[in-house]
């Protein structure tokens, strides 16, 4: 999404065997991180489906596996294969557990990747279980956003070399890397293992959320003494002979201090009195409010595709402009659109389709 929103043409290669399987996918929001791209399907356990995507693999920048190691292998579509037939293709592989190691082919997920790195441990609330960040630190975070900046990175270095290379991004390796200052503060000693216990996971009375008086909920995140000293007098805290703000042992008796206050008001109160100071406060917004909040609007940051509210391109460029092209296609939607588009002549198309080696899907 992120490499078609930047202005890549990027093909998304489905099977064949799911054109109409599928509800058409613009009637799914959950489908909106599909946006921007055509859709082939090709059959890659027939061999002229092998051979239609070696062809359109000739003339692509790079190539994106989404696969277990070895799958494409499997299918003749491998690295060495790509790479003898176009020596500049930059080749992606995305996995959870990486191309090697003794975990590589097991199955998983974002939260057993989190789980792995260490990450996960270190997010939950005091005397609580782990808490699952959603899918955002291994899928999108330690995955997808890993795999676009090496993409990037592998495409520039293509360009001076003339030679392509093959990149093992990893979600386990990513939810590492996102974490690297929290195990450099585990290793000198400032950090805890018990969770909601340190500076940045809800232990400090004045980086954490709190319940208003309508039941919603705000967040201050006032870690530097100036800011901290306009939170506290905006709520009425400033001669309640509070303990310091960086006194670490009693910072439990400084949260109950702080949640008193904040449950004498609503969070549209809170919002009066907090939003014009330098308090480092927001709103604890839902979808709906978060599409709707003045800054948000201000800044475009959710536009509409095929009728679905979603984020905008980011980031923002000076000169350039980022567009969507395209909503989500649906599966096959694409197919001999494209391999014309890629040197294929109509009569090769028929044949493949006629064979079974690609399917289409025609609305």
């Amino acid at each position: 999404m992120m490499l078609s929103d930047m202005g890549a043409e990027v093909i998304r290669v489905d099977r064949a065997a799911d054109v109409g399987r599928i509800p058409e996918v613009t009637d799914e929001p959950q489908f909106v991180n599909l946006r921007g791209r055509r859709s082939v399907a090709i059959d890659l356990k027939e061999p002229a489906g092998v051979e239609t995507l070696l062809r359109l693999v000739d003339r692509a920048d790079a190539l994106i596996d989404v696969f277990r190691p070895g799958v494409v292998e499997r299918l003749g579509v491998g690295p060495d294969v790509c790479l003898a037939r176009n020596p500049r293709l930059v080749y992606g592989r995305m996995t959870g557990w990486g191309q090697d190691g003794p975990w590589s082919r097991a199955a998983g997920h974002d939260i057993n990747y989190v789980a792995l790195s260490g990450m996960l441990a270190a997010i939950g609330e005091p005397g609580g279980g782990p808490v699952p960040p959603l899918n955002l630190v291994g899928d999108f975070g330690g995955g997808g956003l890993l795999l676009c900046f090496g993409m990037v990175c592998a495409l520039l270095e293509a360009r001076a070399s003339g030679e392509g290379q093959v990149i093992d991004a990893a979600m386990v390796d990513g939810s590492a890397l996102l974490g690297s200052m929290f195990y450099g503060l585990a290793q000198t000693g400032k950090w805890k293992e018990e969770r909601g216990a340190n500076l940045l996971d809800g232990g400090a009375h004045f980086y954490r959320n709190y319940e208003t008086a309508d039941g919603r909920w705000v967040s201050v995140g006032a870690i530097e003494p100036k800011f901290y000293a306009q939170l506290v007098e905006a709520m009425g805290l400033a001669d309640a002979d509070l303990p310091d703000q960086y006194d670490q042992e009693r910072w439990p008796v400084s949260r109950e201090r702080f949640a008193a206050a904040f449950r004498t008001r609503t969070q549209a109160e809170w919002n009066e009195r907090l939003e014009p100071l330098d308090a480092c406060y927001a709103p604890v917004l839902d979808f709906e409010e978060a599409y709707a909040h003045p800054h948000n609007t201000a800044r475009d940051m959710f536009i509409d595709v095929d009728g679905f509210r979603q984020p905008a391109p980011a980031p923002r460029f000076s000169r350039s402009r980022p567009e969507i092209t395209r909503g989500a296609a649906r599966v096959g939607e694409h197919s001999e659109e494209i391999l014309r588009d890629w040197g294929f002549d109509p009569g090769e198309v028929e044949r493949l389709r006629e064979a079974g080696a690609i399917a289409c899907d025609l609305g």
